[in-house]
């Protein structure tokens, strides 16, 4: 949608002027101890969260992945047992729905924009975003991607939401998105919250140290800068 191109560009721009693919591999790798307690954490809640609404059993569903990135979200749900022609995922920068499709040829993969989802109503039974609105500061925008989540959703079905809730002073870039906009941006829905994920600078200093402090620190909430959410309509 044309009303949307400006932040469309800004969006692009900041993610070609911020992003180094080698040094953000360094840094995501799962050979670097906190980013593997952070993806660990996270993937056993999510699994917990899956069994809980009843998608343990993944074969017949349909999933959608909003931002998609490289696909790698996409491709744990195949080890959680969904098979690969039902996941679908979109984004808005090219080169990373390149990299993707080289990587997970067997998924289906779309270059557009969130604001325009290429799917019937009611097609996914789970749609989700990983720090995806975020990155978003046009409101409107964010309203759009919403409703079209929900315009793809089944009647049944769930939106799994992880994002960080708090901003980053340092970075002008992206703005944390609170419980009370999330509710906001998907009006008349029913919500479970969880807030998850240690603060990366403090991941990454104790976790070489102690695995088992950082646990206990999650457990605290207070240090936790994501929340992990389940939306239903």
């Amino acid at each position: 949608m044309k009303e949307f191109n400006k932040e469309k560009e800004r969006i692009q721009k900041v993610y070609e002027k911020r992003y180094d693919f080698e040094r953000i591999k360094e840094i995501y790798t799962l050979f670097n101890p906190a980013s593997l307690f952070t993806f660990y954490q996270r993937e056993k809640k999510l699994l917990n969260l899956l069994k809980k609404y009843g998608f343990n059993h993944l074969e017949d569903k349909k999933i959608l992945d909003v931002g998609c990135g490289y696909g790698g979200i996409l491709r744990r749900f195949i080890d959680y047992g969904a098979l690969p022609e039902n996941l679908y995922g979109i984004d808005l920068l090219e080169d990373r729905i390149e990299r993707a499709k080289k990587l997970s040829p067997h998924l289906r993969f779309y270059l557009g924009s969130a604001t325009e989802l290429p799917f019937e109503n009611e097609f996914f039974d789970i749609v989700m975003q990983f720090t995806v609105f975020t990155s978003i500061l046009d409101y409107s925008m964010k309203q759009k991607i919403a409703q079209e989540m929900l315009r793809v959703l089944k009647p049944d079905g769930i939106i799994i939401w992880y994002d960080y809730w708090i901003s980053k002073p340092t970075n002008p870039d992206v703005k944390g998105v609170g419980k009370q906009e999330i509710k906001k941006l998907f009006p008349n829905c029913k919500f479970e919250f969880y807030r998850i994920t240690l603060a990366p600078p403090i991941a990454r200093v104790l976790v070489p140290v102690s695995w088992i402090l950082c646990e206990l620190l999650e457990k605290l909430k207070i240090f936790n800068t994501h929340y992990l959410a389940v939306i239903k309509k």
